[in-house]
């Protein structure tokens, strides 16, 4: 079935204000839990097996578990067995839209001018967080999956047979010891701006800054004798660390005061961040303009004027 793609009216804050996280109200930043869990599996058994043009990713640039599914579809070569729609950087109250312009569009699946209509599609009750990914199948009409925790790795390994470039992120032998590496990552690296940006007071502040900040020295000694978090091959856990690190230095040090440290004053960091972006799949997916236009602007809480600062200059980053 043909659709005609529809295009949001401009982001508008003075009508309907920004979207407001869940501990705005004062509550300790916990995020909201995902809605939709279903598993895509080689062998189908999960109900929604790997197939090529069944499955459709909703995403926005400036979201870092976008980038980490989008990193993955470049890397297996899976950019045309999933396709994808990329929602407009500026988000207002009324959550990701879809509307023309450089580096995203409209939805051509489904033609969706909100990315609400797919959550009110799946479940015409739903009135909780609306949040990318998303994945839509298109044979059941409805979202997957938009489990942050799970998408990415699910994406790495249940294609592989329709991949057009043999890469194992999510090797057998260490899966276990991945996924413990993936909560470390998470709960102090990740969130750890957030936490920063949001905290209530100042020692709450100060008690986020100096973990997250251990966490990046614990990183930078890691890499003292390894090119990759697991040696010398590329893991989904480099995927993970890297949208956070290509956020850093652009965003959190100022928006979130996440600021004792730049990434480039790393040696280590700096140069694990600089060959990861040299690789197109990392480097094509990875938009600072859109990035930085999100977040000085859709979060008047912190930037009140919504001004986007014109620096820092990522020379140090991005070049020897």
């Amino acid at each position: 079935m043909t659709v005609s793609p529809r295009a949001a009216s401009p982001a508008d804050f003075d009508e309907f204000g920004p979207y407001l996280p869940k501990n705005r109200a004062g509550e300790v930043l916990q995020r909201t839990d995902p809605a939709f869990r279903g598993r895509i599996t080689a062998d189908g058994s999960s109900g929604y097996p790997a197939e090529p043009g069944r499955y459709h990713l909703y995403v926005a640039a400036p979201c870092p578990f976008s980038q980490r599914s989008t990193i993955v579809l470049h890397l297996k070569g899976l950019r045309d067995a999933v396709t994808i729609s990329v929602a407009d950087p500026l988000r207002d109250g009324r959550g990701w839209a879809f509307r023309e312009g450089q580096g995203h569009g409209l939805d051509e699946v489904n033609g969706f001018a909100f990315l609400s209509e797919a959550y009110q599609a799946t479940d015409p009750d739903y009135d909780s967080h609306v949040s990318v990914p998303a994945l839509w199948d298109r044979v059941t009409g409805r979202i997957v999956c938009n489990d942050y925790r799970t998408l990415s790795t699910d994406l790495a390994t249940a294609f592989d047979k329709f991949a057009t470039n043999e890469i194992d992120l999510y090797p057998e032998e260490s899966r276990a010891e991945i996924d413990e590496f993936h909560e470390f990552l998470f709960t102090r690296v990740h969130d750890g701006p957030y936490r920063c940006g949001f905290a209530r007071n100042q020692a709450e502040y100060e008690r986020e800054v100096s973990r997250l900040f251990e966490a990046l020295d614990q990183l930078e000694e890691r890499l003292a004798d390894r090119r990759y978090l697991f040696g010398d091959r590329l893991t989904e856990p480099d995927i993970r660390f890297y949208v956070t690190l290509a956020r850093f230095d652009a965003v959190y040090f100022t928006h979130f005061k996440a600021n004792l440290r730049r990434i480039a004053d790393y040696p280590r960091l700096r140069v694990y961040f600089r060959d990861l972006y040299r690789m197109p799949a990392f480097r094509e997916t990875t938009d600072f303009g859109q990035i930085k236009n999100h977040y000085f602007r859709t979060h008047p809480w912190l930037n009140p004027t919504g001004i986007v600062p014109a620096g820092p200059l990522l020379d140090s980053l991005v070049n020897d």
